[in-house]
């Protein structure tokens, strides 16, 4: 039986190109819009490499409601979206509030607006663990309780998630799953898909690889004075690839009928919790490289730590994230060797 098709915003961007990846090879016909503000459109040939399917791409922006609405009307058979077009660096957020609501809320928004009058059966939103703020204790359930964001890139995605529930608890007629990721890392294992923001990388691992590269001098440690065992944050790391194939399962759960609940909530990480020095020494152990490094001020908008308790997307979803982290900074710095044969980087 043919599966329905799958609308991927923001899917010429790190996770959506990952996930566009994996709903290909699973049998999911793709459409993908991306306004390439943090991306490339080469991105497609590495898509089509991979998968041998080139997925139709619209460029064009998703807070402009006209263009999604010729969208729906050109591919009337999109029954599940998959929604990454967002701004996504915390910093940046706190310097542009304005940019991060107007692009992430209005994008949401103008989605939600058309999944109804074109029979869309259900939206898996890109959220994130920033919605739980400075936990009181780790690892974080999906009980956890969500705290005001440190930023207002975390306050988008926690206001998000309320339009998502507000607007289903009023009779929309499509369900919803939120994922609530942690930190994703990574590339694909081909090395022809990867993270390759547009100027300076607002991510902690484009940032290393290029500094391993030597394109950047140095990598700046955001803080060695917080209340963790070596003094830097701590965060979940995910393997990207893992974290594309828990989406695979969630629209599949959506188109399907196969919820539970209306809205689902499902956090998506390790379980472990691994400091920024730690991340650094795992990606020289594993490569042999050496990162130039430095310690800076604490970053504004950052917490000082947070993991996740994966049991109940391990055990509903029946997903899990079992990539080691040592193959995962491998994969980094594959993709990052591929740019520099490349000449991009």
């Amino acid at each position: 039986m043919k599966k329905a098709r799958i609308l991927v915003t923001g899917g010429t961007g790190y996770i959506g190109s990952h996930t566009a990846v994996e709903l290909i090879n699973a049998g999911y016909p793709v459409v993908i819009i991306d306004n390439l503000s943090n991306s490339n459109r080469d991105v497609l040939d590495g898509i089509e490499a991979i998968t041998g399917v080139r997925p139709p791409f619209v460029e064009g922006d998703c807070t402009d409601f006209d263009t999604l609405k010729k969208l729906f009307a050109d591919y009337p058979d999109i029954k599940g979206i998959i929604n990454f077009a967002a701004s996504k660096a915390v910093g940046e957020s706190v310097k542009k509030p304005l940019l991060y609501y107007r692009n992430n809320l209005n994008t949401l928004i103008n989605l939600l607006d058309l999944m109804a009058p074109n029979g869309v059966r259900g939206i898996v939103f890109s959220s994130s663990c920033t919605v739980y703020g400075e936990p009181d204790q780790n690892p974080v359930t999906e009980a956890t309780p969500r705290k005001n964001a440190t930023s207002p890139y975390g306050n988008t995605k926690k206001i998000s998630e309320d339009i998502i529930c507000d607007t289903v608890a009023a009779g929309a007629p499509f369900k919803a799953i939120l994922l609530r990721y942690f930190n994703p890392v990574g590339a694909h294992p081909s090395a022809l898909i990867g993270e390759l923001p547009n100027g300076v990388p607002q991510n902690l691992i484009p940032y290393l690889t290029q500094t391993a590269m030597g394109v950047r001098p140095m990598l700046s440690v955001f803080g060695n004075d917080y209340p963790t065992p070596d003094g830097t944050c701590i965060r979940d790391f995910i393997n990207v690839v893992d974290l594309a194939k828990a989406h695979v399962v969630a629209v599949e759960r959506l188109v399907e009928d196969k919820c539970l609940e209306p809205v689902e909530v499902f956090n998506l990480g390790t379980g472990r919790g691994v400091s920024v020095l730690e991340l650094i020494n795992t990606f020289e152990e594993a490569t042999g490289v050496k990162v130039p490094h430095q310690f800076a001020p604490r970053r504004e908008g950052d917490i000082t730590q947070v993991w996740a308790d994966p049991t109940r997307a391990n055990t509903v979803l029946g997903w899990n994230a079992d990539t080691p982290l040592a193959d995962t900074m491998v994969s980094a710095w594959r993709w990052q060797q591929r740019l520099r044969e490349k000449g991009i980087m």
